[in-house]
């Protein structure tokens, strides 16, 4: 009669804890997968307080030039590694219990200088720029030097220091990371007000899921996520199919194994399938208070613009002499900005009725706080543009989730509920920019 071994439960429950601790690092990166592809990329005049993607190429104010490579750039980051060996010698007992002698050979890598230095970067597209703080990041750059040498050649000492280490076989290796300066980035990080100006930045937030700065593209990054996510996945349910199997050899159980792995292996899916509906709800509410925050930011934006219109009003009443003609003007101004502010088409007609008459008076077309008032119209407008346009993408996005499956089963329990996006024609901001520019 076979004979149970006690130790096999050990091992059975060490198989699935470890099995979980997998399962739990698999829905790590299936939650950066999701924010990744639920976060649409913004624009650097349409940055706002919270987490924000973009792209656009690195700038700096006083850029670097790499140890290594001596390329220009933003970031880089440079490693000397110097190859060891040696010769070991142990005791051990062999099978019949006499002690002997061996000698082996022992070799690696031992890192003897190294340094990262970065500047802050500006990433630049084609609204503007705002300022990356990098550090606390997790940075992928470009490999832009990897060479192996011995110390004949000037590398060798050149860029590495003089002494060797113990057991040197005087080969050196040489690699360094670089950021290039106007090089295409991509940014995932928490936006902030910056102290010194009136201005958002992007920095370290421990709070924030991610801080990525990238030379590779958003496609990259959520393409590692979902094989990370397949691997611990998978690693999981194969350490908790061997510690059943080995707990079934071990520990002697008369019953076939094939059962046993079977209802281990429905155990595992039914905790994956419990952590996605988890995971996956936690998502769509993340998505669904973007929608929130972006038509919260429009309405900021709308309200800013209605109190921008009765000061240049009253800059234009206090140059017009307070002609009859242009009182009547400026009436109409005034009522069209303050109407509607969901259509925007008060303002449009009402533009070139200022431009119009601040060509008429010279003096007023001189004077700087009008043309500051102006600027801010314009900024306003600009900024209108780019807000409805992010709330147009996350909300496609948002509405996307609801109707794709698996997704669109679990909101429809949920109760998720598409939300309407914007018509270009409701919130239409470039005829106001072109009039204002000219």
């Amino acid at each position: 009669m076979p004979v149970y071994n006690p130790y096999s439960a050990l091992i059975l429950v060490s198989g699935f804890l470890l099995g979980g601790g997998c399962l739990l690092a698999s829905f790590h990166f299936f939650r950066r997968k999701r924010l990744i592809d639920d976060l649409p990329t913004s624009k650097t005049m349409g940055v706002f307080i919270g987490l924000t993607e973009l792209t656009g190429t690195a700038e700096a104010e006083a850029p670097l030039t790499s140890y290594l490579a001596g390329v220009r750039c933003v970031y880089y980051s440079y490693k000397v590694e110097e190859q060891w060996q040696r010769t070991v010698t142990e005791s051990y007992t062999d099978a019949q219990g006499n002690h002997r002698t061996r000698t082996r050979t022992e070799s690696g890598w031992k890192t003897i200088l190294s340094k990262t230095t970065r500047v802050p970067v500006f990433l630049k597209d084609d609204t503007g720029i705002i300022r990356v703080l990098s550090d606390g990041a997790q940075i992928h750059a470009d490999r832009v030097f990897n060479r192996t040498c011995s110390r004949k050649e000037p590398l060798y000492y050149a860029k590495g220091p003089a002494e060797s280490i113990a057991s040197s076989t005087h080969w050196r290796r040489f690699t360094e990371e670089v950021i290039p300066l106007h090089a295409q980035i991509y940014v995932v990080g928490q936006a902030r007000q910056r102290q010194d100006v009136v201005a958002a930045e992007i920095a370290f937030d421990k709070k924030s899921p991610v801080f990525l700065i990238s030379t590779r593209d958003e496609m990259h990054h959520s393409s590692r996520f979902g094989r990370w996510y397949w691997f611990w996945l998978l690693l999981g349910l194969t350490l908790v199919l061997s510690g059943v199997a080995i707990y079934h050899t071990v520990g002697r159980i008369p019953s076939p194994v094939g059962p046993l792995l079977l209802g281990a292996a429905g155990f595992y899916f039914l905790l994956v399938l419990v952590g996605w509906i988890w995971n996956a709800y936690n998502s769509l509410v993340r998505l669904r208070q973007r929608v929130k925050q972006g038509w919260s930011q429009i309405e900021v934006e709308l309200e800013r613009r209605a109190q921008l219109i009765p000061n240049i009003v009253e800059m234009v009443k206090a140059y017009s002499c307070y002609e009859k003609s242009l009182q009547i003007m400026l009436a109409e101004i005034r009522s069209r900005a303050e109407g509607s502010l969901e259509t925007g088409t008060g303002l449009q007609q009402a533009a070139p009725v200022l431009t119009a008459t601040a060509e008429a008076y010279p003096e007023l077309k001189a004077s700087q706080q009008f043309l500051k008032l102006q600027s801010l119209l314009s900024e306003t407008e600009q900024r209108l543009a780019l807000i409805r346009d992010y709330y147009n993408q996350v909300a496609t996005f948002y509405n996307t989730r609801l109707q794709i499956l698996p997704d669109r089963y679990l909101a429809a329990v949920t109760g998720f509920k598409p939300r309407a996006l914007l018509a270009a024609s409701s919130l239409e901001r470039a005829p106001v920019t072109a009039h204002l520019a000219d």
